[in-house]
């Protein structure tokens, strides 16, 4: 039986949670209907034409990409945006795109461990662990007539409740006896208006995706048979982080140089340039890391102590002011960051299929898409470049 697009979606969010995405973010399944049929999937780290159609060739109707293609509000799907363009380019092509971003950047085997196997940082753990977050979920709890409870349960579950891992319409349901005594005005399905009434109930639970809190109230309040719906929202604490986080910190075996330590990471990642800040004689023993844009968690590695943070698009002011409070930076570029943790990405997602019986043939992406490249004046040394 040929693997549909849902399985694909469902696999990849078991072994990345979307709920460990940051709330900025934008994952998931992207273009494309999940009751598509899916033959082969490319893994690769943008959306690009030559990714799309490097798909195409290959045979491959999903893209499994890092980078979210749709990751700002599209006001309307045309081709006036590089976004829209790309988006229509695949859909025409039959190539459907899922993104798996910051929930891939947490993983435990995510987007900064080549750094930290690649220096051999000794007990690293995340820079910002994905508890810190309350990355936790909801969960709906209500009261239905027995005979309207499967009704319900299939309700909310179209529209995102339910859902655990590989599991859908999971839920949990005991039967008790709700009382109420309609007013004036009331118009009760059962029971009699001015009196109190004892029914038969289901007390039915099911966990929700915050983002999807709304979708599901909605889809309960128009299919539940009662006049006024009870129901509660509880907020669910995040289960510990077990090392999932953003970024990491750890020790070096013994201190090096930061000379060293740049050598190593050039020599290391996939980077066509790699920028210092810092005394390269300085010696280095604790080092903070994050795979991809990281100025943000400046402020974390700096807290941890860190003699030199790793990471790439370090922007001028943030460095400058990294510097003043003694902090030695390497920016090994974006995408040189991340691509070192694409063989992981299509080894963890080939033995999860293989796990749950899909046959679509998985393929790493042969296509470059880092934008720069190393430039040196004609008729220039290294030596005599300014």
């Amino acid at each position: 039986m040929a693997d549909r697009l849902a399985d694909w979606v469902a696999l990849v969010d078991a072994c990345y949670p979307e709920s460990s995405a940051q709330p900025w973010d934008a994952t998931g399944l992207q273009v494309g209907d999940e009751d598509d049929g899916v033959a082969g999937v490319l893994v690769c780290l943008d959306v690009t034409p030559a990714t799309i159609d490097e798909a195409r060739d290959r045979g491959a109707d999903l893209l499994v990409a890092h980078h979210p293609l749709l990751f700002r509000p599209l006001e309307r799907l045309t081709g006036a945006t590089a976004a829209g363009r790309l988006a229509l380019r695949a859909a025409r092509t039959g190539v459907a795109v899922l993104a798996a971003h910051t929930n891939f950047d947490a993983a435990v085997d995510g987007t900064t461990d080549p750094i930290v196997r690649l220096l051999g940082l000794r007990e690293a753990r995340p820079l910002l662990p994905v508890d810190e977050r309350g990355a936790g979920g909801v969960k709906l709890v209500t009261f239905v007539p027995p005979e309207s409870t499967d009704a319900v349960l299939a309700a909310v579950a179209a529209a995102g409740a339910g859902r655990i891992g590989a599991y859908d319409e999971v839920s949990f349901r005991v039967r008790g006896t709700g009382t109420f005594r309609p007013g004036p005005g009331a118009q009760p399905v059962v029971g009699e208006v001015g009196r109190r009434n004892e029914v038969a109930e289901d007390r039915l639970e099911v966990v929700v995706p915050r983002a999807a809190v709304a979708e599901v109230v909605a889809a309960l309040v128009a299919t539940h048979p009662y006049e006024e719906v009870a129901y509660d929202l509880v907020l669910v604490a995040p289960p510990p982080a077990g090392g999932r986080g953003l970024g990491r910190v750890g020790e070096l075996p013994t201190a090096l140089p930061l000379r060293t330590v740049a050598d190593r990471l050039a020599a290391g990642l996939p980077a066509p340039h790699l920028r210092v800040a810092g005394d390269l004689e300085r010696p280095v023993r604790r080092v903070a890391a994050c795979g991809g844009a990281g100025d943000s968690l400046v402020g974390a590695a700096l807290a941890e102590a860190a003699d030199v943070y790793v990471t790439g698009d370090l922007r001028h002011h943030v460095a400058l002011d990294a510097l003043t409070q003694g902090l030695a930076l390497v920016d090994a570029g974006h995408g040189a960051t991340e691509a070192a943790a694409l063989p992981s990405l299509h080894a963890t997602l080939a033995a999860a299929a293989t796990a749950r019986g899909l046959t679509a043939r998985l393929l790493a992406s042969a296509a470059r898409s880092e934008p720069w490249a190393q430039y040196r004046p004609a008729g220039l040394d290294t030596e005599g470049a300014q």
